[in-house]
């Protein structure tokens, strides 16, 4: 299945336009969506400008931020707060925590990581330990092939019920049955009593959400329009979210900055 849509085209708009009739919960991810792609994953923030649009929309509607990233990291780098916020790829939530089965199934994985960490970092990659995920970057690797290599080595043994899901200069060790993203935007779309939905995402761990989608959400992958992609739009870059933002507020008759309009569920 390929995205073969622009969001941004005729046919796109009208898709946010009949959305925003409704009562939508809107998703998004992380970096690579929200944030630009950044050399080292620290210094990834959400511009200001996208800020204060997702500021403006969350005063009329549910936003849930969706990210790979545990749920303390990502919160101090949005700029504005969204109604909810989920991390670990789904395993973790604002509210509830991070699901224990899942943190405690990647212990065997540990002991074996924490073992080959020095290997690792000698071929440039780094490891992040979310508790409910592992990731293992090697963007800032000077020779990614040998990372590659030092990586395939960590992961040839996998303890049972544990994973791995390539992305983009990151290996995310995962577990099996893991609540995904596709699960967390099902789970707040109930909680928050929307009729509909959007989520926009740019890498593989999106792809749940994008899968599960009813047929009247709108799904948005950034970036290449890759044909395993189950998005039903693309959007060319990164830089084209706040367009899309700016689309979703004209929609709703946003009077503009600093005079709210009608909150969500009035």
């Amino acid at each position: 299945m390929m995205p073969t849509r622009y969001l941004l085209d005729a046919e796109g708009r009208a898709a946010i336009a009949r959305l925003m009739t409704r009562r939508p919960l809107l998703g998004f991810d992380f970096d690579g969506t929200l944030a630009p792609i950044v050399m080292h994953p620290d210094e990834a923030r959400l511009p200001e400008p996208t800020a204060k649009l997702l500021e403006r929309l969350a005063a009329r509607l549910p936003i849930a931020v969706v990210s790979g990233r545990q749920v303390l990291d990502v919160r101090h780098r949005l700029g504005f707060k969204p109604t909810h916020i989920v991390g670990n790829h789904g395993a973790e939530d604002e509210f509830d925590g991070p699901d224990t089965r899942v943190v405690t199934t990647l212990g065997a994985f540990r002991d074996r990581m924490l073992r080959m960490e020095p290997d690792l970092n000698r071929a440039g990659a780094t490891i992040e330990d979310k508790g409910a995920s592992i990731a293992i970057h090697y963007r800032m690797a000077p020779n990614p092939v040998a990372a590659r290599e030092a990586i395939a080595a960590l992961i040839a043994e996998l303890p049972p019920g544990v994973l791995t899901e390539p992305g983009k200069r990151v290996v995310n060790v995962l577990v099996d049955g893991a609540p995904d993203k596709g699960d967390a935007m099902t789970r707040l779309t109930a909680r928050y009593g929307a009729d509909a939905g959007f989520y926009v995402g740019d890498d593989t761990n999106d792809e749940p959400a994008f899968e599960r989608a009813a047929a009247d959400w709108v799904t948005v992958r950034v970036g290449p329009r890759l044909d395993h992609s189950h998005a039903r739009y693309y959007l060319n870059e990164q830089a084209e979210i706040d367009d899309v933002l700016r689309l979703m507020l004209e929609h709703l008759g946003d009077p503009g900055e600093g005079r709210p309009g009608p909150l969500f569920g009035t």
